[in-house]
């Protein structure tokens, strides 16, 4: 049998129904493993200039209230409107369109300027994880899709260094949710399990690729990663969205997401820039016993602190690659999870 460890192959991504590159001989470049350090971060805890700070006044002449925990309000450059009735499908040709809808808010995580969510207490990190589910709760009574998401870092977009999220809702359900609707419900009308919950209990009994892990959830870098050190949560018993979530599942989520966003902090001795996402059932579906709630973690860092992955050539014309395989990445941050995190 080939090794995978040390031999180009290819491996299947059940969620999206696609296949990623694997070139783990690559690794034995003789770059590997340079250290590159970032300047420290010393932003205050509070900035009067900062837009998402309490009592500021934000860009459009808003002003925060003297918000204490967690704080949410309509984002000020939403990308979606309010559905428009008087918007129609359009198609001429090779030239469609259809309406698209919704609402956008920003969520601050915290009233502190200088705190991410890796260096937030437990107790503050279920305040964020009850500020997402009250979010899907409001906004899925009337959308198809909510996608709570968190750009962390400027690499990845962020414009704003205060720790702080996004709700995207929408009366469609965007392209890759339309991929993981399609294959799991295929896969549960073919094994009566939900997918993801089925990948849940191979990763506990192999632990090959487990970053951390609690009574109620379990953090693994995905046997079909293609970030270098993508990762993916999931609870251990079927939960169809946030908002079904215990109080007791609730807790064990703050805990489990302090640990694994710390791991990625010390990984590079820097704060971990990445994209995050929950993906929960269809909102407007009823029961959806094929879903299994789930958040996506894309960091685009591979060697150091400034040398990241780029999705260029091959990945773009052709699939998916990746050289660091997904079962070595785990193993970096498995020993990263388990130490100490210095407090901010």
């Amino acid at each position: 049998m080939v090794d995978l460890s040390d031999n180009p192959h290819r491996r299947f991504n059940p969620l999206l129904g696609e296949w990623v590159l694997v070139s783990p001989h690559r690794t034995k470049r003789p770059w590997l493993g340079q250290i590159e350090v970032l300047p420290p971060d010393n932003r205050p805890q509070y900035d009067p200039k900062c837009f998402l700070c309490p009592g500021n006044t934000r860009a459009n002449g808003e002003t925060n209230p003297p918000y204490t925990s967690t704080f949410v309000f309509e984002n000020d450059f939403a990308a979606l409107l309010p559905p428009n009735s008087e918007s129609e499908p359009t198609s001429v040709g090779l030239f469609r369109t259809e309406p698209a809808g919704g609402e956008c808010r920003v969520l601050c995580f915290s009233p502190r300027h200088d705190l991410t969510l890796a260096q937030m207490d437990p107790q503050n990190i279920r305040q964020v994880v009850d500020m997402w589910a009250d979010q899907v709760t409001d906004l899925g009574s009337r959308y198809k899709w909510v996608q709570i998401i968190e750009n962390k870092g400027a690499s990845m977009g962020a414009s704003n260094p205060h720790p702080h999220g996004q709700v995207w809702a929408c009366d469609f359900l965007p392209t890759l949710v339309v991929k993981e609707d399609n294959n799991q419900r295929e896969y549960f009308d073919q094994h009566g399990r939900p997918m993801l919950l089925d990948l849940a209990e191979q990763e506990v009994a192999s632990e090959e690729r487990t970053v951390a892990q609690n009574d109620d959830w379990i953090l693994i870098v995905p046997f079909w990663a293609t970030w270098p050190f993508e990762t993916m949560l999931m609870p251990k018993r079927p939960v169809q969205r946030i908002p079904n979530l215990s109080d007791g599942q609730r807790d064990s989520l703050a805990s489990i997401l302090r640990i694994g966003l710390s791991a990625y902090d010390r990984l590079f001795d820097t704060s971990f820039p990445y994209s995050m996402g929950w993906h929960g059932a269809p909102t407007l579906d009823t029961d959806r016993p094929d879903w299994q709630l789930h958040a996506h973690f894309y960091p685009p860092l591979l060697r150091s602190a400034t040398i990241r992955k780029f999705m260029v050539g091959f990945e773009m014309l052709a699939e998916s690659q990746r050289d660091l395989t997904p079962e070595g990445a785990a193993a970096r941050l498995r020993e990263c999870a388990t130490r100490p995190h210095p407090q901010p």
